[in-house]
């Protein structure tokens, strides 16, 4: 599984947590690092229907999980799909909005 994110994104720190705590194997880029890395995570982006509510209302659309064929933002049910439970926690967003990354 890959996942690209920030480092200073909330959601992308409670998402890595998880899979720590969890033990799950990951390969994470963070689309803060380099232009490659940027450039890689807008391929998928600009690319995937899974992300036009993002383009739609500008949020940037991460953690975004690729996992074989499947391509996800909602890493919440992600989780849950391999039996992780994760604790309602106060959301902190990094939006103008407020509605999140």
């Amino acid at each position: 599984m890959k996942y690209y994110g920030s480092r200073i994104c909330p959601d992308c720190v409670r998402f890595k947590a998880n899979l720590d705590a969890n033990g799950i194997e990951y390969e994470f880029v963070d689309i803060n690092m380099s232009m490659a890395a940027l450039k890689e995570f807008l391929r998928l982006r600009d690319h995937s229907e899974v992300f036009d509510v993002c383009r739609e209302n500008g949020s940037v659309g991460i953690p975004a999980i690729v996992d074989e064929d499947l391509i996800t933002i909602d890493y919440e049910e992600w989780l849950k799909s391999k039996g992780i439970t994760t604790e309602e926690e106060t959301k902190t967003v990094c939006s103008i909005d407020g509605k999140g990354c």
